[in-house]
């Protein structure tokens, strides 16, 4: 089905497909007095390698979302540097680096915790060996046009080619400090503007990730999607089912957890990019009428809930974040289980133990996710039955406070029927340290019962001479 999804939308000649944007043979030279980057914004270790590899006779450059973001006004997260020497000659200059992948070869240079990714220019996987630029493995495709391997190295030119979008093609040079623009990104920057670079409908089909990576800029930065980078995309999203499981993982978690995932998500729906990650879930969602879109809601509040804690630079988990995705998946499954006969804590159970198994093929959860993401979901009986000394005994479980804040999310979008939130807040106010996991009447370990001191037995007692 994929294959014949592509092959329609490669034949059809529309502008909103076929577009190009022009890149330039020679790039546009933004000078220093002509940008806002300082050095000093530039992370020491990322100078390092660049500054290494420069004096080592090889290009080297700031690229992608750092040199985005700085432009930006913003702290970027990561420092990437291309370079024209190759994976083995980069690791040749460093003693703590290794290369990594196997689709795309890279080298991670390690500084204590900080990590600078340093990529080789990449060349037009279509380009033919011309005998002087280093070409390491053939490209490798699939039916789709996916690319399965891309180590074919080429200039800067090239390299800027095959970036995904104009805003991150600016290369940061340490000689002059100056920022090259090869597809007019600084422009598109200032117009707030996401644009790709070559083909849509090529470039998705290369990296159908691509797609996500679009909706996640227009979310983060408040940026428009580029007519030509847009339409394509709601026709191409079913190829992300392509996309390997651990790689969705991370995937969904830079989208959801950027500060912007509730914005993200209702972009998602907008493009069809939700139903090929959470087909489950998704599917449950388009069977809810409009009056009571309770599951909607939840999900909703639980993004917006993210969002703010981001903001607050409070800390988020993902199993909290997933247990909310996945949770009209099991309330569902749950009640199955129920009119088959099962109790309300082991439908929960085996639901989550399901919801998550159909996920898994997917998005690959770890277990350091999915088994708190579990608890939350059978505290969820605890929460709606417990009284008295029991209850106080469910304060103590270690997953208590993200449960109770998921009976809250529940409770604003009318998922239960008797709300419990206020006897559940009350009874932390009465039993403070509960939040803390601290222990709440709990039994005192018995004292040691005191020993009268043996008296000495004719054994012990040395022998008179």
């Amino acid at each position: 089905m994929l294959k014949q999804l592509f092959k329609s939308l490669k034949g059809k000649k529309t502008s909103a497909i076929a577009v190009q944007t022009p890149l330039a043979e020679s790039p546009v030279t933004i000078s220093r007095d002509e940008h806002t980057i300082s050095r000093k914004q530039i992370s020491k270790n990322a100078l390092n390698v660049m500054y290494e590899l420069t004096r080592a006779g090889y290009q080297a450059y700031l690229v992608g979302g750092g040199v985005r973001d700085l432009l930006l006004g913003l702290s970027p997260k990561d420092f990437d540097v291309a370079t024209d020497a190759t994976p083995e000659q980069v690791k040749q200059h460093f003693r703590r680096a290794r290369i990594v992948g196997r689709r795309f070869r890279i080298v991670h240079v390690r500084f204590g915790r900080e990590i600078i990714e340093v990529t080789t220019f990449r060349g037009n996987h279509n380009q033919a060996d011309d005998g002087k630029t280093p070409h390491i493995d053939k490209t490798q495709v699939n039916d789709q046009g996916m690319l399965l391997r891309d180590n074919v190295y080429g200039s800067l030119h090239d390299d800027a080619m095959r970036r995904d979008f104009t805003i991150n093609a600016l290369y940061y040079s340490i000689e002059g400090f100056t920022v090259l623009d090869y597809a007019n990104g600084m422009q598109d920057l200032a117009d707030k503007k996401i644009r790709i670079i070559g083909d849509a409908a090529q470039r998705y089909a290369e990296d159908p990730v691509r797609m996500l990576r679009a909706i996640r800029f227009q979310a983060k930065f408040d940026f428009s999607l580029e007519a030509d980078t847009a339409a394509p995309i709601a026709q191409l999203a079913p190829l992300l089912k392509q996309i390997s499981a651990p790689r969705l993982f991370d995937e969904v978690l830079k989208l959801l957890l950027s500060g912007s995932g509730k914005k993200t998500f209702e972009l998602m729906e907008g493009f069809g990019l939700f139903a090929p990650l959470f087909p489950t879930t998704a599917n449950i969602l388009s069977k809810e009428s409009k009056p009571d879109k309770v599951f909607h809601s939840l999900i909703i509040s639980a993004l917006a809930n993210t969002d703010l804690r981001i903001q607050q630079s409070k800390p988020v988990t993902p199993a909290f974040l997933y247990a909310a995705l996945l949770w009209p998946s099991v309330s569902v499954i749950s009640e199955q289980y129920q009119h088959k006969g099962e109790p309300r804590f082991r439908a929960l159970q085996l639901a989550g133990h399901q919801a998550i198994d159909e996920q898994m093929p997917v998005i690959a959860i770890p277990k350091r996710f999915s088994i708190p993401m579990r608890e939350i979901w059978t505290l969820q009986h605890r929460l709606e039955t417990a009284h008295g000394k029991r209850a106080i005994g469910v304060l103590q479980h270690p997953r208590f406070r993200a449960a109770y804040d998921f009976l809250l999310l529940r409770e604003q979008s009318s998922q239960t029927t008797e709300p419990r939130g206020l006897f559940w807040t009350n009874l932390q106010i009465e039993h403070p340290l509960s939040t803390d996991h601290a222990a709440i009447d709990k039994p005192r370990r018995p004292r040691r019962r005191s020993r009268k001191p043996r008296e000495k037995s004719q054994r012990d007692t040395p022998l008179q001479d």
